[in-house]
C-alpha cells in the first residue's frame, strides 16, 4: 500500500520531476519510469489505465508519499486540450496502479502521473507522462481564445494577473474570484486538501503545470473551514504561449470544473 508517512520536499533531476521547473513531458526522470500496460484504448468505452512506476533495475516501486489526500494523481488531456480528467488510481500489492477513466472520444491523448516517492533515501516529487491513442476519426475542437472569465454550473470565475501576464519560467501571481448570481462565494469546501486545483496544459506540446492556492485558508485550514471568494496562485508556467487551464473546486457539496485559456509571455 502507499506510504503515507510524512511529505517529501526534495526534488530529483529531469524535466519530469515536479518541482515547477519541469514540463511533465518525460516518461522517465531521476531513475524513475512510468510504464503503462498498454497505450491504446477503444473509443467511447470506459478505460482502466494500468501502469507501474519503476525504479533502478526495473522493479516496481510500491512506497509512495500521500500528498493532497492521495498517493497518486492521474491527469488526462487530448491533443486539442479537451477531454480533461483528474482521477486518483488505486495500487495493488505488486505496484500496479489502476486509473478508472470516463469513456474517451477518438484522438491522441497524454496521461500524467504525479506522485512523490523516495530516490536514494530522499523524497522526490515527479510528474511523468505517456502518450495514449484512442483510434477512430477524431473531431478536433479549436482552443478558445484567451479570456478572463468563465461560467460553470452557475458559478462565475474571474481570472486576474496582478503583475501582468505570466512570464514563462518565472513565478507570478494569478487570482481567481468565484461568484454566483453576482454575489461573492465564501463557502468553498476543501477538495483534496485545498480549495481549488488548477491544472494547465500548453497548446503546442501539452507541457503540464499544476497549481494550488496560497495561504492557510487556501489549503483547508481556515477558521470557518470555508474558502473564497478570491484564491491566489503562484503561477509557474514553463513555456510561453497559450495554456488551457482547468480549475476544480467544490461548492455546495459538488465538484465543479471550469476551463479558460491563458497566455504566458
Amino acid at each position: 500500500m502507499p506510504d503515507t508517512h510524512g511529505e517529501g520536499t526534495g526534488v530529483g533531476e529531469g524535466s519530469g520531476v515536479g518541482d515547477g521547473s519541469g514540463d511533465g513531458l518525460a516518461v522517465a526522470a531521476g531513475g524513475v519510469r512510468l510504464v503503462p500496460e498498454t497505450t491504446q484504448f477503444a473509443a467511447n468505452w470506459p478505460v482502466e489505465l494500468r501502469f507501474q512506476i519503476r525504479g533502478v533495475g526495473g522493479q516496481a516501486i510500491t512506497r509512495f508519499v500521500q500528498e493532497q489526500d492521495a498517493a497518486m494523481h492521474l491527469y488526462l488531456i487530448r491533443s486539442d486540450l479537451v477531454g480533461f480528467q483528474h482521477v486518483h488510481p488505486t495500487m495493488a500489492a505488486d505496484g500496479t496502479w489502476t486509473a478508472t477513466l470516463a469513456a474517451p472520444a477518438s484522438g491522441l491523448y497524454r496521461a500524467y502521473a504525479a506522485f512523490t516517492t523516495a530516490v536514494d533515501g530522499r523524497a522526490n516529487r515527479f510528474v511523468l507522462s505517456v502518450a495514449l491513442v484512442v483510434p477512430g476519426a477524431a473531431v478536433p475542437t479549436p482552443v478558445p481564445a484567451p479570456a478572463t472569465t468563465t461560467v460553470v454550473d452557475g458559478y462565475t470565475l474571474s481570472l486576474a494577473a496582478p503583475q501582468g501576464p505570466p512570464r514563462a519560467g518565472t513565478t507570478s501571481p494569478l487570482t481567481v474570484t468565484v461568484s454566483r448570481d453576482g454575489q461573492p462565494v465564501t463557502d468553498l469546501q476543501p477538495y483534496l486538501a485545498s480549495y481549488a486545483h488548477l491544472s494547465a496544459f500548453h497548446q503546442n506540446d501539452l507541457a503540464f503545470a499544476h497549481l494550488h492556492p496560497l495561504g492557510p485558508a487556501a489549503i483547508g485550514r481556515s477558521a470557518t473551514g470555508r474558502g473564497g471568494p478570491t484564491l491566489t496562485f503562484d503561477a509557474l508556467l514553463p513555456r510561453p504561449g497559450a495554456w488551457r487551464i482547468y480549475l476544480q473546486f467544490r461548492a455546495a457539496g459538488q465538484l465543479h470544473t471550469a476551463a479558460l485559456t491563458l497566455t504566458a509571455r
